[in-house]
């Protein structure tokens, strides 16, 4: 009877760091998963007799707790909540999810509106939304894609690991009608497909199906229905014990699965029982003291050279030109958080490892990547410590007092005040990032510190007299709000910082700054003034294409009719706001037919009046208007109707001349 095992079976390599991270760790005080660590029996039960628990309330935890992060990831907010805990984190994001956290945080810092394609309830979904501070978008489906509302926002769209990828293009193409720009990024990972894809295939094949995993588990349940459509002799087993007996003459070939909850030692377990069962009755000699042999001529702790065949979700396959093959964990390649299998795996590549065993039980070469790594790690560290050169280390952790990081598996502490130019007092979101440093102490392996804040300092010089040797008036530069003052807004461009004063923020008059503009924001700005010699840069966000006074003259020409609202009255005249941002002057002479002492005789603010546009002159934002050319408003005064009537009378009926002088008058009334 031959077993053959599916290509693309049991953990995928997150969740398989996961487990191990869990099932290695070491700690003084109690220890915790966030949440449940994978969906299966087996792991859960053997994580308790360890003490470790699941855990959902970090309310709960104590100072000096150990809490592991599943492979789900968490939000930027867990972090800073478990470090206000002082509790000991053992992060085991997966890789992939760890990447998209990163493209969300550095999108939403560039000022795009994040689109996540998934499930809302999912953890994973529910940490990628963590990280834009709980403001994304999160579409599950074609239908609620359509249901959005356009808008000018410019997104950015990821997905859900296992998310489908037909499902994800096809929500994708209904999003970039949606939005003025839509960018996409591939997070999807093709573990689940390949894993359906490979039972599909080999059930077509076998006489029988074993998968294994979780009877609770949706994962295992789908590759079970997927491999009974195929072959109806297919059995769903948690563990070696439930293994079904095979009748040898009818059942020639076995193929085995399983979920992706399933644990490596289960599936090896059930691999070894068959194999017994199958040697006992078919009476097969045992090969593996024959493979053993061998493997004479490698020795232990030997390095060794060979070229990548290929791999699976748990190890990397190496040529090692003997005939016996070499593997590698795969985990040892997960630290680096720009790991890409597919690009750094790739067949044919020259890979360096050392032997730590001839054989792993299963007839291959145990090898390790990570302490060749270490020893190579060393000897550059020591090299860029002589040299003062650059290096680049992931960090790991953060610790008071600073950040863990490692080159090649080698720890480098960097102190608080060199992870930065300026002070950085949350330093959880470097955890997982690459960053560049220079070492300025290395007494010997356990003795290694490093500084970020020199190479920072360097970078931000040479930006800077790059910037003073360019840079004049007119230019326009993108840079990024770094503070926000009553006066203004100043802007990093780069090395140098520019201020633009409140009054260049926007056309409109504006109390605060925070009214246009906030911490963080990408903006382009344009240089209105250079100060070399006290190094002041003066910066305008406002456009000229923007200014309500923009081409003015092709809005309103002389001897146009228009109307407006009278804002502000002056002892010369009033002050009409014709569109937002823009006023003309109608003077007091240009109100009434009479002659007017003040123009709030006849007007009030806040009424709307018809005019006449005498002058347009857009130099001096000024625009001359008249009432009385279109119709005046004269003051009515008391009695003026009646001394109006006699005055007609005497002007249209007596021609007599008035001959008496004022003292005749007078003397006549006395």
């Amino acid at each position: 009877m031959e077993i053959i095992v599916a290509k693309h079976s049991g953990f995928c390599f997150g969740v398989d760091k996961a487990v191990k991270t869990a099932f290695s760790v070491q700690c003084d005080g109690r220890v915790f998963t966030l949440g449940q660590l994978i969906h299966n029996a087996q792991v859960t039960e053997a994580l308790r007799r360890k003490g470790i628990k699941p855990i959902d309330d970090i309310d709960e935890l104590k100072e000096n707790d150990c809490v592991i992060i599943r492979a789900h990831g968490v939000g930027r907010d867990v972090y800073e909540r478990l470090n206000a805990r002082n509790v000991r984190i053992l992060d085991a994001t997966c890789p992939y999810v760890r990447r998209i956290h990163e493209i969300v945080r550095k999108k939403h810092e560039e000022g795009y509106k994040i689109v996540i394609v998934g499930d809302p309830s999912h953890p994973e979904v529910r940490g990628i939304n963590g990280w834009c501070g709980g403001k994304a978008l999160i579409v599950s489906d074609e239908e609620e894609a359509e249901s959005i509302q356009p808008s000018d926002d410019r997104v950015c769209v990821v997905a859900q690991t296992t998310f489908r990828r037909s499902n994800y293009d096809a929500i994708y193409e209904t999003l970039k009608k949606k939005f003025a720009f839509a960018l996409k990024f591939d997070t999807i990972c093709n573990a689940t497909v390949e894993r359906q894809t490979a039972a599909a295939e080999l059930s077509k094949a076998a006489d029988a199906m074993i998968v294994i995993g979780g009877k609770n588990s949706s994962n295992t349940q789908k590759l079970y229905e997927i491999c009974r459509q195929y072959c109806p002799q297919t059995y769903l087993v948690e563990n070696a014990d439930e293994l079904p007996l095979f009748d040898k003459n009818n059942i020639k070939t076995v193929g085995i699965t399983a979920g992706a909850s399933t644990p490596e030692w289960v599936i090896k377990e059930v691999i070894l029982r068959m194999e017994d069962m199958t040697n006992r009755q078919n009476g097969e000699i045992d090969f593996s003291k024959a493979l053993e042999e061998s493997f004479t001529e490698l020795r232990t702790n030997e390095i060794v050279k060979g070229k990548i065949i290929g791999y699976n979700n748990n190890d990397v396959f190496v040529d090692l030109g003997y005939k016996a093959d070499g593997i590698i964990p795969l985990d040892e390649f997960l630290d680096d958080p720009d790991f890409d299998p597919e690009r750094d795996l790739k067949p044919g590549t020259e890979i360096e490892a050392i032997v730590t065993k001839l054989n792993d039980g299963e007839g291959n070469v145990a090898l390790s990547k990570k302490k060749v790594d270490s020893i190579r790690g060393f000897e550059e560290l020591e090299n860029a410590f002589k040299n003062q050169l650059p290096v680049d280390v992931i960090v790991k952790e953060a610790v008071k007092g600073g950040l863990v990081a490692e080159y090649k598996g080698i720890r480098v502490f960097i102190p608080a005040s060199q992870v930065n130019d300026r002070f950085v007092r949350d330093l959880t979101p470097y955890v997982g990032r690459k960053i560049k440093i220079k070492i300025t102490e290395l007494a010997n392996r356990r003795r290694i510190v490093g500084s970020a804040r020199s190479i920072i300092e360097e970078e931000k010089k040479r930006k800077a007299e790059a910037f003073w040797s360019e840079v004049e008036e007119g230019k326009e530069y993108t840079g990024k709000v770094k503070s926000l003052t009553k006066f203004g807004a100043f802007v990093d461009l780069g090395g140098v910082d520019g201020l633009i004063h409140i009054s260049e923020l926007s056309w409109k008059k504006i109390k605060d700054p925070s009214e246009v503009l906030k911490v963080g924001d990408t903006v382009t700005v344009r240089v209105i003034g250079v100060d070399r010699e006290n190094g002041k840069i003066s910066l305008s966000y406002r456009k000229p294409e923007d200014n309500p006074w923009y081409n003015i003259e092709e809005k309103y020409h002389v001897g146009d009719e228009v109307t407006g609202t009278i804002k502000r009255i002056v002892p010369f005249g009033v002050f009409v706001e014709l569109e937002e941002g823009v006023e003309g002057l109608v003077h007091i002479s240009q109100i009434s037919n009479v002659r007017l002492t003040k123009p709030d005789e006849v007007l009030s603010v806040g009424q709307q009046v018809q005019m006449k546009v005498m002058e347009v002159n857009p130099e001096i934002k000024k625009i001359s208007l008249s009432i009385k050319e279109v119709k005046p408003i004269d003051p009515v005064r008391e009695g003026e109707g009646t001394t109006d009537a006699a005055d007609e009378d005497v002007s249209g009926g007596h021609t007599e001349e008035m001959t008496n002088t004022i003292g005749e008058l007078i003397n006549e009334k006395k």
